[in-house]
C-alpha cells in the first residue's frame, strides 16, 4: 500500500481527447459556454456568471450540479444537487479554456478542469482534462475518517469515475457540434 499525501500532487491528472469536425473557434464557443454546460456535462446542469466578464480570466461561474446516489456509493461524497463556484484561470479563444473550483472562502483551489484545442486538418483535436494537486476542502472532508486502504480505494474509484465523465463529456460535445453542422 502507498500512502496518499493530500498536500502534494497530483492526486488526479486525468485527460482524454477526441477529434471534432469543426474549427477551433466553434469548439471554443461551445466549451466556454458554462451556462449551457448542462447539454454536455455529466454532473453540471448549468448555472450563471456571478462575477466578472463572462468567460474571461477572473470571472466566477456558479454551477448547479447533480450526482446520482450510486456514484462511489460507499464513500461520503455529495449526492443529489449542489452548487460550486469556479474561477476562470485560462481563456484563450480557440486554444484553451480552464476553471479552478473555489473553496468556501473564495480562493481558487488546485482543482482545475479545462479544454485544450488544436487545429487538426479541417477539425479540432480537443483534450478535456482534470487535475488536482493538493486536496480540495471537499476531498479532505470525504477522506477524513478513512484509513489508508479506504483512501486508496476511494482515489482509484473516483479517478475511474472522473475519467469516464471526461470521456462522456467529450462524446456529448462532439455530437452537439457535429449534429448541429449537419
Amino acid at each position: 500500500m502507498t500512502t496518499i499525501d493530500l498536500d502534494t500532487g497530483p492526486l488526479f491528472d486525468i485527460h482524454a481527447d477526441v477529434r471534432i469536425a469543426a474549427p477551433p473557434a466553434a469548439v471554443y464557443a461551445r466549451v466556454s459556454d458554462l451556462p449551457g454546460c448542462g447539454r454536455w456535462s455529466t454532473e453540471c446542469t448549468g448555472g450563471e456568471w456571478v462575477r466578472g466578464t463572462p468567460g474571461t480570466v477572473g470571472a466566477v461561474f456558479r454551477g448547479t450540479n447533480h450526482r446520482d446516489p450510486d456514484v462511489v456509493s460507499w464513500a461520503p461524497v455529495v449526492r443529489g444537487s449542489w452548487t460550486t463556484d469556479a474561477e476562470i484561470v485560462a481563456a484563450e479563444p480557440g486554444v484553451a479554456f480552464r476553471w479552478a473550483i473555489r473553496a468556501k472562502d473564495g480562493r481558487a483551489q488546485q482543482s482545475v478542469w479545462g479544454f485544450d484545442l488544436a487545429a487538426d486538418g479541417d477539425g479540432t483535436r480537443v483534450t478535456h482534462h482534470f487535475r488536482m494537486g493538493a486536496a480540495t476542502e471537499g476531498i479532505r472532508g470525504i477522506v477524513r475518517d478513512m484509513d489508508g486502504d479506504e483512501r486508496e480505494r476511494f482515489f482509484a474509484e473516483w479517478g475511474a469515475k472522473v475519467h469516464a465523465d471526461v470521456v462522456a463529456t467529450l462524446d456529448r460535445i462532439k455530437a452537439l457540434i457535429e449534429d448541429a453542422a449537419d
